[in-house]
């Protein structure tokens, strides 16, 4: 019997079989990625029949970029391999019984911006993880990996919450609370290592990581001379000849740093695969002592045009349309933060026939020197792929105002927009801008309404 309490005869009768999730594996055909895909947004494993009196495995994630997803997926299929079967959800998904009903839990947690939940765990969260009473967890049976990232002060703190959380309700844990900073490989072997002590195999759980590829530099562009805002680059990226990665919009690129590889960074794509290359924007950051940061630096300075840039596609299932792609959008961001909005855009306004409208607001310091992707959003808004369009650059006028206050100042047209079915995206700068739009959409929808769009799916974002 191997610490999960499965019993062996019980594992050698499951007839379960977990399905690889499409993006870890290039050699899975595009139909049985949406099927994985559609199956996985369910919280569902793929595979025939499981024995009907079998408790499984459940494998959970708390995701915001979709790293924790990611890893969730990797995890069931590397027991499965080690005759586990197991079953994977969303937390937002779920309810305390949920968690009782299993044999046993993992779960993998982010933690957003300020120590806050991702937001396809809110509804978790709200629900559960408040005041109102929850029946005990005793007898579950539980492991944690917390995703975190140590520039932020409350750090893995959504983590260390549902830990505590898990714990008071009576649940126990299977081992130590494991932290993780920015996807550090060495914080991430300690996971697998106690995910093979727990199969009853060790350091030898097979684990299938994502295909790293080496993509071609093809183009760097500086956007922004003369802006009073740090410098801003736009990267274009060419896949290894003969391949072409069908990433959807919404999803991102993890690149390695070669002095770096195992401190990888996420970007927002900011085009469609029809467009031949990935498009990226990239802010050079400073430390405090005045050097660059060490992925914006070698991306923006350092990497040779025309070298090698090695670097994995990341599904962002927070951040994809899936059942939104009919509703119209607003689709709010700042600064870099249009690049996941463009490849929205751009997808959009390539469809054939009738196209949901779009609303695009989008803010930066100075139209003259920051309106990036300025010739796109100029052609969209002429031929109508575009329907509205709001900017906001704050450094053009003595008042500063920013999109949260282009939202402000037309709060019937945002009504209007959602009472038509309209999602919100929004992406860019989580300190300011994503916060900001967060209380004006408070301000002018209600709490309660804004909390059934996150429940719904309508309220997606991709924040930094």
């Amino acid at each position: 019997m191997t610490l999960f309490g499965i019993e062996a005869a019980r594992v050698a009768a499951a007839a379960a079989v977990v399905a690889t999730y499409g993006g870890l594996c290039a050699a899975v055909a595009l139909g049985e990625r949406r099927k994985a895909a559609a199956l996985a947004a369910r919280g569902l494993a793929l595979g025939g029949a499981r024995d009907a009196q079998a408790r499984p495995l459940l494998v959970v994630h708390a995701s915001q970029t979709g790293a924790a997803e990611q890893l969730a997926w990797q995890a069931a299929h590397a027991l499965h391999g080690s005759a586990l079967p197991a079953r994977v959800a969303a937390l937002g998904t779920l309810a305390p019984a949920d968690l009782a009903a299993a044999a046993s839990v993992l779960l993998i947690a982010s933690t957003c911006g300020e120590g806050d939940a991702p937001d396809s765990a809110s509804p978790f969260v709200r629900r559960f993880m408040g005041d109102a009473p929850v029946e005990s967890l005793a007898g579950v049976r539980y492991g944690l990996l917390a995703l975190g990232d140590r520039e932020f002060a409350n750090y893995c703190a959504f983590g260390r919450t549902l830990d505590a959380w898990l714990a008071a309700h009576g649940a126990r844990a299977l081992f130590e609370r494991i932290e993780v900073d920015c996807m550090d490989a060495q914080g991430l072997a300690r996971w697998k290592h106690a995910l093979g002590r727990l199969a009853g195999v060790g350091a030898t759980l097979a684990w299938q990581e994502p295909e790293r590829q080496a993509w071609r530099l093809a183009r760097r562009t500086h956007l922004n001379p003369g802006s009073s805002g740090a410098p801003v680059f736009h990267l274009e990226l060419e896949p290894p000849p003969g391949t072409l990665p069908a990433w959807e919009p919404g999803d991102l690129l993890r690149v390695r740093v070669p002095h770096a590889p195992d401190r990888p960074r996420d970007y927002s794509i900011a085009s469609i695969p029809a467009e031949g290359r990935a498009h990226l924007l990239v802010r050079q950051e400073r430390r405090a002592d005045g050097s660059l940061g060490l992925a914006s630096g070698w991306l923006t300075r350092d990497a040779a045009v025309g070298g090698v840039v090695l670097l994995d596609t990341l599904a962002h299932r927070n951040f994809r349309l899936g059942a939104n792609a009919g509703r119209p959008l607003i689709l709010i961001g700042n600064g870099t933060g249009i690049a996941g909005l463009r490849a929205h855009l751009s997808a959009r306004a390539s469809r054939a026939g009738a196209r949901p409208r779009n609303w695009l607001v989008f803010g930066e310091r100075q139209a003259a020197h920051d309106f990036h992707f300025r010739q796109d959003v100029e052609r969209w808004h002429a031929d109508g792929s575009i329907t509205r369009l709001d900017l906001a650059f704050s450094r053009d006028q003595a008042a500063k105002h920013y999109v949260q206050d282009r939202l402000r100042a037309q709060p019937e047209a945002v009504r209007e927009w959602l009472d038509d079915g309209a999602a919100v995206y929004v992406c860019g700068s989580l300190r300011g801008m994503a916060a900001g739009v967060e209380e004006a959409l408070r301000e002018i929808v209600g709490s309660e309404r804004l909390e059934a769009l996150i429940d719904e799916g309508r309220y997606r974002r991709d924040i930094y």
